[in-house]
């Protein structure tokens, strides 16, 4: 299963480069991949496995995946009608088709996913999948970008199945919770029950509907027709609007007795083969009578497989299976009849049959599947629905009759607008002559053929083989109980019985409806029956716009001030309310100090702050609020915090380099603040009180011994570092540190995007940049360069001094950067002190010899070394996943070496390679937006 996983991922990596080279000829090789994986599943068939990989054991993360007969139906789907999905795709598109190689990525990529979301055991790992298949849908479906419909399309579907997918997380935490595990296994072996068990399976519910497009979360895939034929035959129609089906099936047997099960998944299903069904018959885009049909026949589907009985489930796997094939065909044939005519109106459609009569052979073949008759596979399910429908007692004796009189309607529907497919695209419609987009067609060629050839006679062979299907098609339904003595069986022939006259039934009233669509139409019908969905949608979405504007409006007037103002008076309001209102046991007990020297540091504290609130001048007052950080700092040296010590000095002294490069913009004095400087001291006085309350109360309401005791020894032998707080961030939390160092990176690109506005320059100008009059002084000049940039500095705003300094220090600064770095999994230090450390020589150096000599010191575009960093942080852990170990574990490494001897060494050493070079990138990209340009500008506004 691993192996499929990455087969597909590689595919998706090469598919670009290989579309380049071949051309659409590159989706051949392309479909080798899933079915090559076909293989497995059928060779696998009959064996239950099962794959279980350690990664985040505390997070209920595990990789854990199943293979059973569920899991093989439905990647036997996935993967051998994606196979034929890519072949047809090689002669669907032309090598001039826009962004081909990242649409066959995306393809190969989505067929992967679902073979994930259908295997995966642990229901965390199922929901990341579940999303990837969203995100790969809003891609495909928004594949022409270019076009306004398209857009439309594809946010639609992303803003429905997200929110449903939310919720159905919400409802997988609460049942994992329950549960004590989030393995599907588990929770199906010990379904939990009660309120809360219910409130948690309506919310996989939620998610479940919207992903298979049912009543009232349909409207998004009639909509997702503006994506390419290739992408509706396999996504809309085979893949993933089953991934809901296959979740109501698989939790089936643990949950259908629960209490929202049936009234949710039998209604809404039912309704929604109904509403579907009528909105399909008066359609007249082909692409449309497909695309409500499918939610139509979707709702029918997770009606059937809901009910929780064992002959339910068969029928409902048996139309699973016939559905994929006969609409997956059909939609491919619309995109043949819409590649060759240009349209897919049927108004404007006449004698197309008569020009290509083999595709309307297989339409045909297809249709009769779709529309239930005899002998395909689409007779054989809906026969076996009917049947379970008709014997179940999981349903009242009202509730059967209704479930089989919707069944039956909509099985008349269905019937309907399968006729009206097939007579729309290809019949006479009473014309002598073909219409005007027919005479232009182009007859299809064997290789676009193929595909649909295989599905449309494919249900045909399914339906005679049907006792063979049923071998399939049992191992599943057996998990679930019978309501008859004896079991039933997949067969073309049960006798003459009550499914059988519906059947008639059915064929005589769908034929009949279909004749009289003419007088249908003439009654205008214009209205859905329940008003038009897609209008709901826009009309929630105007809402939510308005509400969060004036909301916006009223919380958000332009004012920072105030904006700022807001959020602190909510941080003081609500805890100090809550905390009286409510109390607490354990009172706080203080200690003033450990020693006389905290006080003297805190006075100097309380007197920054003070200055900071009166200084009018802003270089004064970042200087005094500097003085509180570095007071900060001395604290935690006192409390035996050597690490946290060092990284806020050296924080607080970079934070005052930016602070001074910006504030070089603003005018020197703030003269705005004399009003509201006692209601600012007072808002700070009360902020600092209420967090040292709060930190006092948490600290009183301990119990227990605090688990930062056994970190020491934790750091030690899981880490192998006596550093505890180095060992932390790049071992025992590296999730944390790999997040929040994504965070530095994206940070970094917004404030030199903010500061460049129209384009992001490379590296900072080198002294070979400068203007030629300034190189021809240099040379001509006859002093002693300590820097090279220095030369070209202005002598009024030149230190020698400084210079002179820099030389000699900045040698030495980043030595012992490199010596935190490495010394930091066992002193104090590591990969960010070692990184700000030499970000400071990089300022040093800038501050004496401007902007080109920062050039001269990096000249690499910072940009590189960030991104070079995140490669080094997020490959330690997936070189740990490829080696067989957790994410981000570390293994130690002893080594003798020529002059240096014994060596140990923690591969944890590479993550931390990561931080470093991510805040030097960081540190380089503020001194070449902030300081560098900004310089620049300076310097042309004196000229």
């Amino acid at each position: 299963m691993l192996a499929i996983l990455i087969a597909h991922a590689v595919a998706t990596l090469v598919a670009p480069p290989l579309v380049r080279v071949m051309g659409r000829n590159a989706f051949l090789p392309l479909a080798l991949v899933p079915l090559a994986s076909l293989g497995w599943v059928i060779g696998n068939w009959s064996t239950e496995r099962t794959l279980q990989i350690a990664w985040a054991p505390g997070l209920s993360m595990n990789i854990d995946m199943r293979f059973d007969s569920l899991a093989a139906i439905m990647s036997a789907l996935v993967l051998g009608i994606g196979a034929l999905i890519l072949l047809y795709c090689a002669r669907y598109f032309t090598d001039d088709e826009p962004r081909l190689g990242i649409f066959a990525a995306q393809m190969v990529a989505f067929a992967g996913a679902m073979f994930g979301l259908v295997t995966s055991d642990n229901m965390l790992v199922l929901y990341i999948f579940w999303e990837l298949t969203t995100v790969l849908s809003f891609l495909l479906v928004g594949h022409y970008a270019e076009r306004a419909s398209s857009r439309r399309a594809a946010t639609q579907a992303l803003l429905v199945t997200t929110a449903g997918g939310l919720a159905m997380l919400v409802g997988v935490i609460v049942l994992g919770q329950l549960v004590g595990s989030y393995n599907l296994s588990d929770v199906i072996a010990a379904a939990p029950s009660g309120w809360l068990a219910g409130v948690g399976i309506a919310l996989v519910l939620v998610g479940a509907l919207s992903k298979s497009a049912v009543v009232p979360l349909h409207f998004w895939l009639p909509g997702a027709m503006a994506a390419p034929t290739p992408v509706s035959a396999y996504l809309h129609a085979a893949a993933m609007v089953k991934a809901g089906i296959y979740l109501v099936a698989r939790l089936a047997p643990a949950f259908a007795d629960a209490a929202p099960w049936r009234p949710i998944v039998v209604t809404l299903g039912l309704a929604s083969m109904l509403l579907a069904g009528w909105r399909a018959f008066r359609a007249f885009d082909l692409k449309l009578i497909l695309a409500f049909g499918t939610v139509s026949q979707l709702g029918f589907l997770i009606a059937l497989v809901g009910i929780g009985s064992r002959e339910a489930a068969l029928a409902g796997m048996a139309m699973v299976v016939a559905h994929a094939m006969f609409k997956a065909c059909l939609f491919m044939v619309v995109g043949i009849v819409d590649h060759g005519a240009g349209t897919r109106d049927i108004r404007k459609l006449a004698h197309l049959g008569k020009r290509t009569p083999f595709l309307a052979a297989v339409a045909a073949v297809a249709a009769m599947s779709m529309a239930g008759l005899p002998v395909f596979i689409g007779f054989v399910g809906k026969e076996a629905a009917l049947e379970a429908v008709q014997v179940t007692t999981l349903l009242s004796s009202w509730a059967r009759i209704a479930a089989l009189t919707a069944i039956v309607v909509g099985s008349i529907l269905t019937l309907a607008y399968s006729i009206r497919f097939v007579w729309g695209a290809f019949g006479r419609k009473q014309l002598v002559r073909p219409s005007p987009a027919v005479q232009g067609f182009h007859a299809p060629g064997p290789l676009l053929l193929f595909s649909p050839t295989v599905l449309a006679f494919g249900g045909l062979a399914a339906g005679l083989a049907a006792p063979w299907i049923d071998t399939l098609l049992s191992p599943y339904a057996d998990t679930l109980p019978s309501t008859l003595d004896k079991p039933y069986h997949l067969a073309l022939w049960h006798g003459v019985g009550l499914p059988l006259v519906l059947t008639a039934v059915v064929v005589v009233g769908g034929t009949a409806l279909y004749f009289a669509h003419r007088t249908i139409s003439r009654l205008k019908f214009e209205r859905p029956m329940l008003g038009n969905a897609d209008r709901m949608y826009d009309e929630t979405l105007r809402l939510m716009d308005t509400v969060s504007m004036r909301l916006t409006g009223f919380l958000q007037r332009g004012s920072l001030p105030l904006t700022q103002a807001t959020i602190l008076m909510t941080l003081v309001l609500l805890p100090t309310i809550l905390l009286f209102v409510f109390g607490v046991a354990d009172r706080p007990r203080l200690r003033w100090w450990d020693s006389p020297f905290e006080f003297v540091v805190v006075l100097a504290i309380i007197g920054g702050a003070l200055a900071a609130a009166i200084m009018r001048n802003r270089i004064a007052g970042v200087l005094v609020v500097g003085l509180t950080g570095y007071g900060c700092g001395l604290l935690f040296a006192f409390h035996g915090a050597p690490d946290l010590a060092l990284t806020q000095a050296l924080v607080e002294t970079l934070t005052l380099v930016i602070f001074v490069l910006v504030l070089r913009k603003l005018p020197a004095e703030n003269r705005h603040v004399a009003g509201n400087r006692l209601r600012r001291a007072l808002l700070g006085v009360a902020v600092g009180a209420t967090v040292t309350g709060i930190g006092a109360f948490a600290v009183a309401a301990r119990s227990t011994e605090p688990i930062a005791l056994l970190l020491p020894q934790a750091a030690y032998e899981s880490g192998d570092g006596k550093n505890v707080v180095n060992v932390l961030l790049v071992d025992i939390r590296a999730w944390d540190t790999l997040g929040e160092i994504s965070v530095l990176l994206v940070a970094a690109t917004g404030v030199a995007s903010l500061v460049f506005r129209t384009r992001r320059f490379g590296a900072a100008p080198r002294v070979a940049d400068a203007p030629a009059a300034q190189l021809d002084a240099v040379a001509a000049s006859t002093e002693t360069t300590w820097l090279r940039g220095g030369d070209l500095i202005d002598p009024r705003h030149r230190s020698l001094i400084l210079e002179v300094t820099t030389r000699l220090v900045f040698p030495t600064m980043m030595v012992l950067s490199v010596y935190f770095f490495f010394a930091g999994h066992n002193a104090p230090g590591g990969g960010f002190a070692g990184g700000l450390t030499a970000g400071l020589a990089l300022v040093l150096r800038y501050l004496a010899g401007g902007r080109y000599e920062l050039g001269e010191a990096v000249p690499i575009d910072a940009g590189k070394i960030l991104g070079l960093g995140l490669i080094f942080s997020a490959g330690t852990a997936l070189v740990s996943l490829f080696l067989g170990a957790p994410a981000l574990s570390s293994a130690t490494l002893e080594l003798t070496l020529p002059l240096l001897g014994d060596v140990k060494m923690v591969t944890a050493l590479f993550f931390d390679l990561g931080v470093y070079l991510i805040v030097v990138g960081l540190v380089v990209d503020v001194l070449r937006s902030l300081g560098a340009r900004l310089d620049a500008e300076i310097v042309g506004e004196r000229r």
